[in-house]
């Protein structure tokens, strides 16, 4: 049997919605600890992560990757129970087998069989691993990092596991991604009855010209490796559920996906100012989850480009799109960051799967791109 797909069954097999592990890098580190790797389990909160490291010279290629999967949903909707992995169809089936637990197990054996060919290899390999990407992401891969800098750690080329591939594996790689601003805001009117306008403040209708020009407002026009930045409400609340009462206060979230053509204080700067010039009594709270980041011109990029088309045949288009990832923690530390993974068709939808063919695939392209950076 296919050693990376029996590795991906059994970390499947494993519960591990977010934030739990449910022993997942347990089951890593007792791959890797025979190879000479180091590991330091690293708990922050209620999130299990783990650091491992193989040699201390440089350059440093780090993998990285969550265990964390999001809920299953309903299991009856589900073709087989999402936590026990079913092969039909040339595909394993269950949930985390796209996003992210056979990359996961790519990286073991990717490492497994670099190091029985170079054994005394350049540079050194880590695993970067934690229980809170698809969460709050406050105590995982930002935490590790913070460890890392204190313990005079830089790690000079990361390969994230996130599923970036769109029609076949190694079609797309992501070199970058948006950064992620959310606005909850807060305006203030004042309750009363509808036959009786004159007696309230609508907030909704205080709100209304204002929201118009957000939503029609340009924020940038992008650039080379970014499209424009996007503005988008995603939940609005007003009102008590009665037809006669005008509300007294109504609360909208949106949210910023946002290029490098421009700042996260830019954008908090423009808000306020439209607010203002409407005349809206408002709070506002802002959540910045991550900064844009993007890798150009390395050889990190030279060296994935290289490994999909030796492994694969293909050549590999690069790309800034979809939402945010842990490499918006790694790359401002100055470490070159390239996500590489499975298709991302059915992540988080029922009965999401992975080609059987692709698990060892994809741990061949792993593996060439050690080969390209430490041999």
């Amino acid at each position: 049997m296919d050693k990376t797909l029996e590795l991906a069954k059994e970390l499947i097999a494993r519960p591990s919605q977010t934030p739990r592990d449910e022993g997942c890098q347990e089951i890593m580190i007792e791959r890797l600890e025979p190879l000479g790797f180091k590991a330091e389990r690293l708990p922050f909160g209620d999130v299990e992560n783990l650091w491992a490291v193989r040699g201390n010279a440089r350059p440093l290629v780090v993998f990285a990757g969550h265990t964390d999967v999001v809920p299953s949903g309903p299991r009856e909707a589900w073709k087989s129970d999402p936590y026990q992995p079913e092969v039909r169809d040339g595909h394993l089936y269950g949930r985390g087998a796209a996003d992210m637990k056979s990359s996961l197990a790519a990286f073991i054996t990717a490492i497994e069989d670099f190091l029985a060919k170079h054994p005394r290899h350049q540079g050194a390999i880590g695993l970067l691993i934690t229980s809170d990407e698809e969460g709050p992401a406050v105590h995982g891969t930002v935490k590790v990092m913070e460890w890392l800098g204190k313990q005079g750690i830089r790690i000079d080329h990361c390969i994230v596991g996130e599923p970036s591939c769109v029609k076949t594996l190694g079609d797309t790689i992501k070199i970058g991604r948006r950064g992620s601003l959310t606005g909850r805001l807060f305006v203030h009117g004042k309750q009363g009855h509808v036959a009786y306008p004159h007696l309230a403040n609508n907030p909704i209708h205080k709100l209304a010209p204002a929201l118009a020009e957000l939503t029609a407002t340009e924020w940038d026009r992008g650039n080379a490796d970014f499209p424009p930045t996007s503005f988008q409400v995603s939940n609005i609340h007003g009102g008590t559920g009665a037809e006669n009462v005008i509300p007294g206060r109504l609360e909208v979230v949106f949210n910023f996906r946002f290029s490098t053509a421009v700042t996260d204080t830019e954008l908090r700067r423009r808000v306020e100012e439209i607010l203002n010039r409407h005349g809206v009594e408002h709070q506002l709270q802002w959540i910045l989850s991550g900064h844009p980041f993007l890798t150009r011109g390395t050889a990190l990029i030279d060296s994935v480009r290289r490994a999909v088309k030796d492994e694969l045949g293909i050549e590999t288009e690069a790309s800034t799109s979809g939402g945010t990832s842990d490499g918006r923690f790694i790359a401002p530390t100055g470490t070159e960051v390239v996500e590489l993974g499975p298709l991302n068709r059915t992540i988080h939808q029922i009965d999401e799967c992975i080609a059987v063919e692709d698990l060892g695939r994809l741990a061949r392209v792993y593996r060439r791109i050690l080969e390209n950076l430490l041999t």
